[in-house]
């Protein structure tokens, strides 16, 4: 009886929680990752404690990390967040969607190119685009059978291949002193505060020397939030030329950095579930791209 309430005492949404918080880094981003409060995170993480009986999570003010016991905890976890997936993978096969997640645009001015002809080329399979942001677009989260990536993939189990490159912009204030100009270099750029993802986006201070860096970065979490930050003229941002395609708003510009290296698109998916049609997708979009 105590062994069977015991494992009732689990739920999908406690494991989800404890890798969403391992996979982050704080309560903060992993509540952003998984669209719930932080609170609900620490319930949550808390509530697998209380079911095992041990600790597996070490807070400090700053940052969390799994105990020896947490990091046992966690393969297991992984392992079955895995199987669920796969049993969701199997049901949705049978219904033929295939979802492409993308964590701040999908294949910019390429997508409605890209969609007519997975519809030609690719049917029966039914194509849905799904803007996830995290580090995997929704891979690690099990809410996407592939990921359009616009950065080295890092976790492990995610294989992945390039695609194609993007020219990179520069996104600032209509009323910017460069809003003028019709391309802009970098160290222009650095002139200002630069507000970047340090999650999912492109552009990292490794862009520029080290005594060349922009006066500040600015954090930010998503594309709704920087593309707000920079309309409000609190900082300018770099990234790919599908972010410049795919959302425009009033207040900001985009200008094209002229010196700045390319951004290479990659194809990403789980290489313990790898989609058996990844090579027509693959091809796809190298095309789309060439």
């Amino acid at each position: 009886m105590h062994e069977y309430t015991w494992r009732m005492d689990l739920e999908l949404r406690q494991l989800r929680c404890l890798a969403a918080l391992v996979d982050a880094g704080t309560f903060t981003d992993a509540a952003i990752d998984l669209g719930i409060s932080q609170a609900a995170v620490s319930r949550n993480v808390a509530a697998l404690e209380t079911a095992l009986g041990v600790k597996l999570v070490a807070r400090t003010t700053r940052s969390v990390a799994l105990t020896p016991a947490g990091e046992r905890a966690m393969i297991h976890a992984r392992h079955a967040l895995a199987a669920l997936d796969e049993l969701a993978r199997e049901a949705r096969a049978a219904g033929g969607t295939v979802r492409i997640g993308y964590a701040w645009s999908a294949v910019g001015a390429h997508t409605t190119e890209f969609q007519r002809r997975w519809a030609a080329e690719l049917a029966p399979a039914e194509l849905r685009l799904v803007r996830t942001n995290s580090s995997t677009a929704g891979l690690a989260e099990g809410t996407a059978d592939y990921a359009i990536l616009r950065r080295t993939p890092v976790p492990a189990g995610v294989g992945y291949v390039s695609c194609g490159e993007e020219k990179r912009y520069c996104a600032m204030s209509s009323d910017d002193p460069l809003a003028g100009r019709r391309s802009v270099t970098l160290a222009q750029v650095a002139e200002s505060a630069l507000a970047v993802d340090t999650r999912t986006g492109s552009t990292t201070p490794a862009l520029w020397p080290e005594d060349g860096q922009p006066q500040k970065f600015i954090p930010i979490h998503d594309v709704d939030d920087w593309l707000t930050v920079i309309g409000g003229g609190q900082a300018r941002g770099i990234t790919a030329e599908s972010t410049a395609h795919q959302y425009r708003r009033q207040g900001v510009v985009y200008r094209l950095v002229r010196d700045a290296p390319p951004v290479p698109v990659y194809l990403a998916w789980s290489k313990a579930d790898p989609p058996h049609d990844r090579q027509k997708v693959i091809d796809l979009l190298r095309d789309l791209y060439t």
